[in-house]
């Protein structure tokens, strides 16, 4: 191949559409238990975590409620990824691997949200939230009917392979993906002037972006190592059931996604898609949940 400008942005061109193609042919999980916010600078603060008041009756003088601050701040981190390809290789029309490569490029860069949430939610045993507790902890507090603080549990415990129910059915998620500049760019460095081309017989086409997650509500999420069955997951729902917010205002939170990695979809299976127990008895929790099975788990 003849290499020139004309060239080169051909060349870009169908790296491109590759790239849009592996982009938007991917459909990500993350959306499902994360709440994108769009930032516009370094960092945001998320002093609404706190509980919102309720709605009384209107007596008198309106009642201002001043909605709690907590000073829960997430940062933006840049990420980048970045292929090279080998002169040669366009002289020699030794090219036909890239369009595969620059469509998985782009499968990678839609599905990175991902690599981000899974892994983030299990560390909710051991990374602090909003209210200064773990986000999965047995003493979050609230305020009572009375005023006073009590605490109140959004897991399981346990020792084992970690599982999660969650309401997913809001507007607010458990989970906050903070998006500054998203990954949906691929930018090219092919000019015969730039260095890398000039010293290393190499055209480098690549992706940046800005973004960082964090908690959201602790209150929609349940976590869990226990063992995974029709116990547990009982368990699961009749906290999140109950959960309320200050004052004793109830959330009417459901679990209706029961979140499990690839070990755990057999056990997941048979607590809520089973229509009969081993037993023959009618199940009780058939079709209360839907089962979503995540890689990055």
């Amino acid at each position: 191949m003849l290499l020139s400008s004309t060239t080169l942005r051909s060349l870009y061109t169908g790296f491109s559409a590759a790239f849009q193609g592996g982009f938007s042919g991917v459909t990500p999980q993350y959306a499902r238990v994360a709440q994108v916010v769009p930032s516009s600078t370094r960092s945001n603060e998320y002093g609404w975590l706190g509980q919102m008041p309720r709605i009384r009756e209107w007596l008198g003088d309106r009642v201002v409620n001043n909605i709690s601050t907590n000073g829960y701040t997430i940062r933006n981190k840049s990420y980048e990824s970045t292929i090279g390809v080998d002169r040669d290789d366009i002289e020699d029309d030794n090219i036909g691997i890239y369009s595969s490569l620059f469509s998985e490029f782009g499968r990678s860069a839609a599905t990175f949200p991902d690599e981000l949430v899974w892994p983030f939610l299990k560390t909710g045993f051991s990374t602090l939230c909003y209210d200064g507790q773990y986000y999965f902890d047995t003493d979050h507090p609230v305020l009572d009917a009375n005023g006073n603080v009590q605490s109140v549990s959004n897991t399981g415990g346990g020792s084992g392979t970690a599982w999660f129910l969650v309401d997913a059915s809001r507007m607010v998620k458990p989970i906050i993906y903070q998006e500054r500049r998203p990954f949906s760019q691929l930018v090219r460095m092919d000019a015969p002037t730039d260095e890398v081309v000039f010293n290393r017989k190499e055209y480098r086409y690549g992706l940046d972006g800005r973004c960082n997650v964090g908690f959201g509500l602790w209150q929609l999420a349940y976590g869990s190592k226990q063992t995974l069955d029709a116990t547990s997951y009982a368990n699961a729902r009749a906290a999140l059931g109950t959960m309320t917010g200050d004052y004793a205002r109830p959330l009417g939170v459901q679990g209706n996604l029961l979140i499990v990695p690839a070990t755990l979809e057999g056990a997941a299976l048979r607590v809520v898609k089973n229509q009969k127990l081993a037993n023959g008895a009618d199940n009780e929790w058939f079709g209360t949940a839907e089962v979503m099975v995540v890689p990055w788990l």
